[in-house]
């Protein structure tokens, strides 16, 4: 773990510095309040943070509150104040300036390792619980098997899209595909291959979008996909791509192939009026029905959308 060692104190830099390299901490040093917080705003700082209270600058309470003031999606930084000053009055001030953790010069080496291992424990923790939610979020937005974002995520993607569409006056295309003859695909070769299936479709789909355009899983084997910017005949052009990418090769798993085909309906908002989601919805799911009726492997388009 690195640390951080802001002290003008030459005697004490040496002091700090040999216990930390004794006991394997990567130290990074600092002469002034000023040095530690360029330190500080740099990519990958260090997390843990020695400050001396009295400082030729910026002092020790001072950089306390800079720090706080950090932006909140950054790594949290701990920080142990050092002073010769003792007394409640001087561990509340520290406190309130966003310190925690305190220690009065001189100290001895198993009290700083101590003040340092509580720090370290508390970081580590802090990652954890950060991992933890990160964990969540993804189980709670994306869909296990394919990656692809969930049906609740891509509609709440096409909502803000939708909504930007409308602010920017331009039309945003939906396509709804579904993966043809797919319970035959299940019955004839094994889930195992379906599931398969689903995951190098899902990535080829993704592969042939713009890094602005959004993908989801939005039923068994159906897609959402949204087109930002994409008027009719341009979603209709970008549709056929996709359901090319896709025919083109065959789907392998397990010594076991299949050419794998989708049937898509499109729809689009021009941006001009007020589309309701179902409404739109229902006018890609109506060309789906349509690609499926006329052979699948196809994309349609049907003119029946209504603007609230």
């Amino acid at each position: 773990m690195q640390v951080l060692v802001v002290e003008d104190s030459a005697v004490y830099r040496k002091l700090i510095g040999d216990h930390l390299q004794h006991w394997d901490f990567e130290i990074t040093f600092a002469k002034t309040g000023a040095e530690a917080w360029n330190v500080l705003q740099q990519p990958d700082s260090p997390n843990l943070v020695i400050l001396d209270w009295v400082l030729p600058d910026i002092d020790g309470i001072a950089l306390c509150q800079k720090i706080r003031q950090l932006d909140a999606s950054r790594p949290y930084v701990y920080v142990i104040l050092l002073t010769r000053r003792n007394g409640r009055e001087n561990i509340l001030s520290a406190m309130q300036a966003g310190a925690d953790d305190y220690m009065v010069k001189p100290f001895d080496e198993l009290e700083l390792r101590a003040h340092l291992l509580v720090g370290k424990r508390i970081l580590e923790l802090q990652e954890k619980l950060i991992a933890a939610r990160e964990l969540m979020r993804i189980a709670a937005t994306q869909d296990f098997l394919t990656g692809l974002m969930n049906r609740g995520e891509v509609l709440d993607s096409l909502n803000r899209e939708l909504e930007r569409g409308r602010r920017e006056r331009k039309p945003v295309g939906i396509v709804l595909a579904d993966i043809d003859h797919f319970k035959d695909v299940n019955d004839s070769l094994g889930h195992l291959f379906g599931d398969e299936a689903l995951k190098d479709i899902a990535h080829r789909l993704r592969a042939e979008l713009r890094p602005y355009d959004s993908i989801g899983r939005y039923g068994g084997e159906e897609f959402l996909l949204i087109l930002p910017g994409c008027d009719v005949q341009t979603t209709l052009l970008r549709g056929n791509q996709l359901c090319k990418s896709v025919a083109n090769r065959p789907v392998v798993c397990s010594g076991a192939q299949r050419v794998i085909t989708l049937s898509m309906g499109i729809a689009v908002s021009d941006g001009s009026a007020d589309y309701d989601v179902e409404a739109l919805l229902g006018q890609a799911d109506l060309g789906l029905y349509a690609a499926k009726q006329k052979g699948r492997n196809r994309i349609e388009h049907v003119e029946s959308l209504v603007a609230k």
